[in-house]
C-alpha cells in the first residue's frame, strides 16, 4: 500500500514537472516570437520614417509578419505531419526541412509582384478615399492572423486563404457596403469547403487501395513492390513536376498545357528509369511484410514533403503580403490598390522568416494533430496523402474550381483512413476468432472528435474572419483614424 501511494505521487511530480517543462517552452517561443516583430518594426521605422505615409508601412509590416508566423504554425502542418505521423521524418528533421523549403519557396519562386486584393473579391473603388481603403486591408490582415493564432490554438488545421478572404470580405463590407463585395466568387470559394476534402480524400484513397490490391495482396509483396513501387513513384514525380511549375514557379514560368504534360511525363519517366534499380536494391534482404513494403516509400515520401514545402512557400507568402501590397500601392497613391504593386525584397523576406519562425516555434501542435490524431499513417497511406495534394490541386486548376491545398491534405488523411476502416469492417473482412469479430464491428480508424471539430473550425472560418475584419475595421477608423 505504501509503494503504491508512493508510486501514485512520483507520477503526480513527473507530469507536474513535465507540465512545467512544457509551460516554461511555450514563454520562450513567445519570447522569440515577440523579439522577431520588434526586430521587424525596428527595421520597418528604420526605412519608412521618412515617409509621409510610412507609419501605415510600418505597422502593416508587422501585422504582416504576425500573419507569416501563423501560416507557419498551422498551414505548413498538412505538408509535413503526414510523413512525421508516419515516422518517415522526425519532428525535429521534419521541422528543418520545412522550414528551409518554405523559405526558399516564398523567396526564389514568391515573386516581386503581388496582387492587392486577393481573389478579386472587393472592388476598391467602391471605398470612400485612400485612407478608407488603408484601414480596411489592415483591419483584413490582422483579422486573419488572429483567426490563424485562433485556430493553431484550438489545434484545427484551416485555410489561410479562407482566412485572408473573409478578412477582406468583413473589411470590404464595413467600408463599402455588401455590393463591394463579388458574392459570386464568394460562393465558389464556399463550395471549395466540400469539393477539397472530397477530392483530397477520394485521391488518397484511390492510390491506397491500388498499393493494397497490386502490392500487399499479393503473396510475395517484395517482388510485386520491384515492380509497382517505381511507378507510383514516377507518378508522384510527374504531379510534383507540373505542380511546383503551376503552382511554385507560376511568378517565374507560366507554360501551356502541352508543355505542362510533357513536363510531368519527362518527369516520370526518368523517375522511373532511375528509380526501379534503386527499389530492387533496397527489397533485397527484407522480409515479405507490409513493414517491409512501407520502408520503401520512405525517400519519396521525404522528397514530396520538401517540396509541398517549396511550393507552399511560393504559394502562400501571398496571403501574408498580399493586402500589405494593397496598403503599399494606397500609400503610394497607386491607383489605390486596383492593380499590381512591386514590393520591396525586405516585405518578401519578412514573409518567408515569419513562415519558418512560426513553423519552428509553433507548428509541432498541429503537426501532430494531422499526422497522429486523425488516423494512423505509416509511410505508404501519408505517401498517399501527398500525392494526392499534388494531384488534387493540378485538376482543381485546370476545372478552375477554387480549392484549398489544407482541406485537400487533410481530407486525403481522412481519405485514407475511412478506406482502412470500410476495409476492416466489410462482411468479406477476414476475422480469425469471435473476438475479430466483436473488434471488427466496433472498430473505428478514425477520431470522429478530430473530424468535428477540424470541420467546424473549416466552417466557420470565412464568417469568423470576416466579422473580426469589420469590428476591427471600426475600431481603426472610430478611434485611431
Amino acid at each position: 500500500m505504501e509503494k503504491h501511494k508512493v508510486n501514485v505521487d512520483l507520477e503526480k511530480l513527473q507530469g507536474f514537472r513535465a507540465g512545467a517543462r512544457e509551460q516554461g517552452r511555450q514563454v520562450v517561443n513567445l519570447g522569440f516570437a515577440v523579439v522577431f516583430l520588434v526586430l521587424v518594426l525596428i527595421y520597418a521605422a528604420t526605412t519608412q520614417a521618412d515617409s509621409p505615409t510610412g507609419i501605415f508601412v510600418i505597422a502593416a509590416a508587422v501585422i504582416g509578419a504576425y500573419m507569416a508566423m501563423n501560416i507557419g504554425a498551422n498551414d505548413v502542418a498538412n505538408n509535413i505531419g503526414p510523413a512525421v505521423g508516419s515516422k518517415a521524418l522526425t519532428m525535429v528533421g521534419a521541422l528543418f526541412i520545412a522550414a528551409i523549403f518554405e523559405a526558399a519557396g516564398a523567396i526564389i519562386a514568391g515573386g516581386d509582384v503581388v496582387s492587392t486584393i486577393r481573389k478579386g473579391i472587393v472592388d476598391p473603388a467602391a471605398m470612400a478615399d485612400q485612407m478608407t481603403f488603408i484601414w480596411a486591408m489592415m483591419g483584413a490582415l490582422l483579422a486573419a492572423a488572429l483567426w490563424l493564432n485562433l485556430a493553431t490554438w484550438l489545434g484545427a488545421p484551416v485555410s489561410t486563404t479562407h482566412s485572408i478572404v473573409g478578412g477582406v470580405v468583413g473589411a470590404g463590407v464595413a467600408a463599402a457596403g455588401m455590393n463591394s463585395v463579388d458574392w459570386g466568387q464568394m460562393s465558389a470559394i464556399a463550395a471549395s469547403w466540400v469539393i477539397s476534402p472530397l477530392l483530397g480524400g477520394v485521391i488518397a484513397a484511390g492510390f491506397l487501395f491500388m498499393i493494397k490490391k497490386l502490392i500487399l495482396a499479393k503473396d510475395d509483396m517484395l517482388e510485386a513492390s520491384r515492380t509497382w513501387v517505381p511507378v507510383f513513384i514516377a507518378i508522384m514525380a510527374g504531379a510534383f513536376s507540373m505542380y511546383l511549375v503551376m503552382k511554385g514557379l507560376k511568378k517565374l514560368w507560366s507554360p501551356g498545357i502541352g508543355q505542362l504534360w510533357l513536363i510531368g511525363i519527362g518527369g516520370a519517366a526518368v523517375t522511373w528509369a532511375a528509380t526501379k534499380p534503386l527499389v530492387a536494391r533496397s527489397s533485397r534482404g527484407l522480409e515479405n511484410r507490409r513493414k517491409s513494403v512501407a520502408k520503401l516509400f520512405t525517400v519519396p515520401l521525404i522528397c514530396s514533403a520538401a517540396l509541398l514545402s517549396f511550393a507552399h512557400g511560393a504559394n502562400d507568402v501571398a496571403n501574408a503580403v498580399g493586402p500589405l501590397a494593397a496598403i503599399v500601392s494606397a500609400a503610394q497613391s497607386v491607383d489605390m490598390g486596383t492593380g499590381k504593386v512591386a514590393l520591396p525584397f525586405w516585405v518578401m523576406v519578412i514573409g518567408a522568416i515569419g513562415i519558418s519562425i512560426g513553423l519552428l516555434l509553433f507548428g509541432p501542435k498541429l503537426i501532430r494533430t494531422v499526422g497522429e490524431k486523425i488516423t494512423k499513417l505509416n509511410q505508404m497511406r501519408a505517401f498517399c496523402v501527398a500525392l494526392s495534394a499534388a494531384i488534387t490541386v493540378i485538376a482543381a486548376s485546370w476545372l478552375g474550381l477554387p480549392v484549398s491545398s489544407t482541406h485537400i491534405a487533410v481530407g486525403g488523411v481522412f481519405g485514407v483512413g475511412f478506406l482502412r476502416e470500410y476495409l476492416s469492417t466489410r462482411p468479406n473482412a477476414k476475422i480469425k476468432s469471435k473476438s475479430d469479430k466483436k473488434k471488427r464491428e466496433r472498430r473505428r480508424l478514425v477520431r470522429r472528435r478530430e473530424m468535428l471539430t477540424i470541420g467546424a473550425a473549416w466552417v466557420i472560418t470565412v464568417p469568423a474572419s470576416a466579422f473580426l475584419s469589420a469590428a476591427l475595421f471600426y475600431v481603426f477608423t472610430h478611434f485611431l483614424a
